[in-house]
């Protein structure tokens, strides 16, 4: 999932238009508005439209029609956690090494697929009800809606930010203060476009909070919490202000080398939303 922010300046653009710088090209961005997979305050919207300025734009680049879904009968293990389920919802406990969504380079063996004819969206693995995303190497809670009323419902609370997201990170060394927030916008990384950064050519708002959970003698156990949902957000802002999570191959010049991890030391720990069914 991909959250964009837009300006005053941006006022009267169209959307295709917006979009054509982050998603590659203007035709890229026109096949993603004509599969449904733009919202701008949780509401899918045309080509034509006109940004007002000042609005979230997200982007769920999975349901893009060129990218084959994969194979459905290939998902993680059936094992994967439920934290919690009802008629309306799930929310799942997924493991570290799962991918969320298929996409260029993993079609098969990801959650959405295993979820695929239990969530909303059918049998369409691309969709499968998913309302946010973890990196593939971050474990913890994903909300996952069983209707598209539902689905909406959640991805309207995400987009007013009005569902808390709070992770566990291992972090190296200490931060100097037992509490604090990044605020740093966050785009992709100048030299190397795999990964994102605070330095950066097209800055999106972001902003972390942390909380000091338990000081260890090299290491920190944090608590984090999210205002905004940038690619890679938590990884990036830990690593912009010396403190990187440990164990992770792309932000921490240590990877996992120090303590043995196979993969860096962060998990969704909780999920605060209000229920759309009372």
């Amino acid at each position: 999932m991909t959250l964009l922010a837009s300006t005053p300046e941006d006022a009267g653009t169209r959307i295709d238009a917006f979009l054509a710088g982050p998603l590659g090209s203007r035709s890229r961005a026109q096949r993603l508005l004509a599969a449904g997979a733009v919202t701008v305050a949780g509401r899918p919207v045309a080509k034509s439209f006109k940004l007002l300025g000042d609005e979230e734009v997200d982007v769920d680049e999975t349901l893009d029609p060129a990218v084959e879904p994969g194979d459905p009968g290939e998902g993680p293990p059936a094992d994967f956690g439920v934290a919690y389920e009802d008629e309306h919802l799930l929310v799942v406990d997924k493991p570290a090494g799962v991918v969320v969504h298929p996409a260029r380079g993993h079609r098969s063996g990801t959650l959405a697929q295993a979820l695929a004819g239990r969530a909303a969206g059918g049998e369409d693995a691309g969709r499968a009800g998913l309302v946010h995303r973890l990196d593939r190497d971050t474990s913890g809670l994903l909300v996952v809606a069983k209707s598209e009323a539902i689905h909406r419902a959640l991805k309207e609370q995400l987009a007013r930010r009005e569902i808390t997201r709070e992770y566990l990170a291992l972090v190296e060394g200490r931060p100097p203060a037992r509490s604090g927030t990044i605020d740093a916008p966050i785009g992709r990384d100048r030299a190397v476009r795999t990964r994102h950064s605070t330095d950066t050519d097209a800055p999106k708002e972001a902003r972390t909070h942390f909380e000091l959970a338990e000081a260890l003698p090299r290491h920190t156990l944090l608590r984090v919490r999210l205002d905004t949902g940038r690619t890679h957000q938590i990884r990036v802002h830990l690593q912009a202000i010396g403190h990187p999570v440990a164990g992770d191959p792309e932000y921490s010049a240590h990877g996992g080398v120090p303590l043995g991890l196979t993969r860096q030391f962060l998990h969704a720990g909780r999920l605060a939303f209000d229920h759309p069914v009372g």
